[in-house]
């Protein structure tokens, strides 16, 4: 989770209003002079200045890229105020270094520091601190994006005016950043000074000799012990992690981050997951002890750190009063693997968390590193145990996670895991996305705290977010070709603090949680809300897959009707490394259209009424295959009635786990077998009248994830040797899926 406003956050809040199509003369050598690119800027913006829609963020940004500051001031303190009145206080404040560029001009340090302090004057803690994460933006990274956006127009004579818009975005936000990353520094720890009280040297004992370092910040006017907002994490990150503390401070917590065993300026060995639950539980108990606390703990934060809530929830420390994960992880359930498949999304992650007491930024970023190991491994057929081998880089975490290919005791120690749900007994809300890749994680621990504690007070909260954007305070609008619904925008920490003053304090239950499951409905601009998952659901179809044509364009009939008996074949050459299977993965969201891959494809009829689908599907398929396993996908889509499609939810797992991810059950080559299987992606959407429903079935078989060759061995210790003959799987057509769908009432 980032509470320190990003490069990304910052641009996303100042990217607002709505551009013409026209387009602007632009001329720019490929060579120019930092002098050519002032001008052609210069040039730009009068363009831009002449159009009579410009909001008043787009004439700000347009006046302050030209320089001409003292113009800008009002249109930015009217953009800045539109946000705040809107109620968007963490977008108004991401306007402060525009507003300051502006009051003061680019020369002036003391008229700076003055309009500093008048600005901050007027801003209550919380505003404080949005605004300080705002100035600390490093204008480095918005210098290269700006220059990315230039040299993507090489050789043009004119632009759009939404890119010349953007690139006058990029002019100003920049001049704003590189003044306030020259004088803003002692301003803001002076200001944080006089509003808190901080120790960034606490160390707390974890038993054995293991000592955690953790920072902690206060609010000065508090005069009494104060409930702890705590965040546990392996992302040792100082002046990041200061700012969380300062927000949760501002918020009249406590606010503490505690580093992982190992990180920071604590001991111990670096293990990730390994012992989160037990030191995050000896942290929570020397913080109920501690005279500044009231003796009440909560925990919040997003994936590895939503995950380190739940691991220390499973040890029910009473100090510990609620939890607000924020799509967590479950270690062993989405990464590394997913229903007992191992993926290499997310590899140059364990170097990133573990070679060290602070984060390897260094070596996770190489990117081209990363993207092309897969491929790498894949091309060379080699067992999936030694793609480190190919990297040329030992990996000794993913080593030991490979020893546990099924979901064992090892895994289960992490999380509360079965009847262990049952002692959970403080509120919990869990956020996530419909497309978070952690998505299959979060919503575990809800159905698995629900059904082993019916009565919990545990509240979901789920949209159109990936996981960045479930966690933060500003969503994107649009995320993979998907333009979100007005009504999706929320800020992930002031709802966090809302639930913590709700539990902690007695204030009124969240707005946007007012029941058990609350699920934005794409399609609709509404939040739904409902007691349980099976009540937002409504009703279930089952859907058949058909062997029989639907059209001459290769589909095949998804219908209800049980279908005459039949089955489909495909033939995968698992030797064959230069063949991809089709990619379940949801990018882009929205596409211009289907397209014909290695997939079997199947339609359902066209609605003739709009439907809302909420909930995950589910199915049993019935297939026969010639050897022992295998790995499979299965993809729903809404194909639109214009041609596009739109990813609504996929599975992805083995057929040998698929019935009890602790235990491997190996396929009979020659027969037929059940393949039952649930833990697919919950979405909530509107299919709208003309739409109909898409499904794709296919052999997994890419360069992100394990190659199962079917021998029935260790999948990570099968190469491309032990491919043999070709696998042929069968589908018959008894086999079916559930679909949760229910037609949309007049009323809607």
């Amino acid at each position: 989770m980032a509470l320190r406003t990003t490069l990304a956050g910052l641009l996303l809040a100042l990217a607002v209003g709505h551009a013409t199509a026209a387009d602007l003369p632009w001329s720019l050598p490929a060579d120019a002079s930092p002098a050519q690119v002032d001008a052609a800027l210069q040039a730009l913006g009068k363009g831009v200045l002449k159009s009579p829609s410009l909001t008043d963020a787009q004439r700000g940004h347009a006046l302050l890229a030209m320089g001409q500051t003292a113009e800008a001031r009002r249109s930015i303190q009217q953009a800045r105020a539109s946000l705040a009145s809107d109620g968007d206080t963490a977008a108004a404040q991401r306007w402060v270094p525009m507003l300051l560029l502006a009051t003061a001009g680019e020369q002036d340090a003391a008229g700076y520091a003055r309009a500093f302090h008048s600005t901050f004057s007027a801003l209550d803690d919380v505003a404080a601190v949005q605004a300080d994460a705002a100035l600390s933006v490093e204008p480095a990274p918005v210098r290269a994006q700006l220059e990315q956006a230039i040299a993507a127009q090489a050789g043009a004579a004119t632009i759009d005016e939404a890119v010349a818009l953007d690139l006058l975005r990029l002019r100003a936000v920049l001049r704003a950043q590189t003044l306030a990353a020259t004088l803003a520094p002692p301003l803001v720890a002076a200001e944080e000074q006089r509003r808190f009280a901080v120790d960034d040297a606490l160390r707390i004992p974890a038993g054995d000799g293991v000592v955690l370092s953790a920072q902690l910040a206060r609010p000065r006017a508090a005069s009494m012990p104060l409930p702890t907002a705590m965040l546990f994490t392996i992302y040792t990150d100082p002046p990041k992690n200061r700012q969380k503390m300062l927000l949760a401070a501002a918020h009249g917590y406590a606010g503490i981050v505690v580093d992982a065993r190992g990180k920071g300026q604590g001991s111990g060995t670096i293990a990730p997951y390994e012992n989160d639950g037990a030191d995050a539980n000896a942290a929570i108990d020397w913080i109920s002890r501690q005279p500044w606390s009231d003796g009440r703990v909560a925990m919040y934060g997003g994936s590895y750190e939503g995950f380190t809530a739940w691991a220390a929830a499973r040890h029910h420390h009473p100090a510990l009063k609620t939890i607000v994960p924020y799509v967590a992880a479950i270690p062993g359930q989405g990464l590394p693997m997913e229903n007992n498949v191992f993926l290499s999304a997310n590899y140059g992650w364990a170097f990133y968390v573990a070679n060290g007491p602070m984060l390897d930024k260094d070596t996770y970023a190489q990117n081209r590193r990363w993207s092309q190991l897969g491929r790498r491994w894949y091309a060379s057929g080699r067992p999936y145990r030694q793609i480190d081998q190919v990297d040329g880089t030992p990996n000794p975490w993913l080593q030991r996670w490979l020893a546990h290919p099924s979901y064992d005791a090892y895994w289960q120690a992490m999380v509360p895991h079965g009847d262990q749900f049952n002692d959970i007994r403080i509120p919990v809300l869990t956020i996530t996305g419909y497309y978070d890749d952690g998505q299959i994680s979060a919503l575990q621990y809800f159905k698995d705290h629900l059904r082993h504690r019916p009565d919990a007070d545990h509240a979901l909260l789920i949209g159109p977010y990936d996981h960045g954007g479930a966690q933060s305070a500003l969503k994107p609008m649009q995320l993979r070709g998907y333009e979100l619904e007005p009504v999706a925008q929320f800020d992930t920490p002031a709802l966090t603090f809302q639930w913590l003053d709700h539990v902690l304090r007695g204030a009124p239950r969240p707005a946007l949680v007012p029941n058990r499951v609350n699920y934005q409905l794409m399609g609709a601009n509404t939040w739904g809300h409902a007691a349980t998952l099976e009540a937002a659901a409504g009703d279930h179809r089952r859907y058949h897959l058909s062997a029989d044509q639907a059209s001459s364009d290769g589909y095949h009939r998804l219908q209800e009707q049980p279908p005459v008996p039949g089955q489909l074949r495909q033939t995968v050459d698992m030797a064959d490394r230069n063949e991809i299977r089709h990619g379940y993965y949801p990018f882009p969201i929205i596409a211009a259209r289907d397209e014909v891959d290695t997939a079997l494809s199947f339609v359902s009829d066209p609605f003739t009424r709009s439907m809302d689908m909420v909930g995950s599907f589910s199915g049993d398929l019935k297939v026969r295959i010639n050897k022992r396993d295998f790995d499979f996908t299965v993809t729903l889509y809404e194909l639109l009635a214009d041609g596009r499609r739109m990813q609504l939810s996929y599975y992805m797992g083995r057929a040998s786990h698929v019935r009890d991810p602790t235990t491997r059950q190996l396929l009979q080559p020659g027969q037929w077998t059940r393949l039952p299987f649930d833990r697919t992606r919950m979405v909530a959407r509107r299919l709208a009248a003309g739409s109909r429903l898409l499904v794709k079935v296919d052999v997994l078989k890419d360069a992100m994830h394990q190659v199962n060759h079917g021998t029935g061995r260790d999948v990570s210790d099968e190469s491309v040797a032990d491919a043999g003959e070709p696998l042929r799987v069968d589908w018959h057509s008894d086999s079916m899926l559930s679909i949760p769908l229910q037609p949309v009432t007049p009323d809607g």
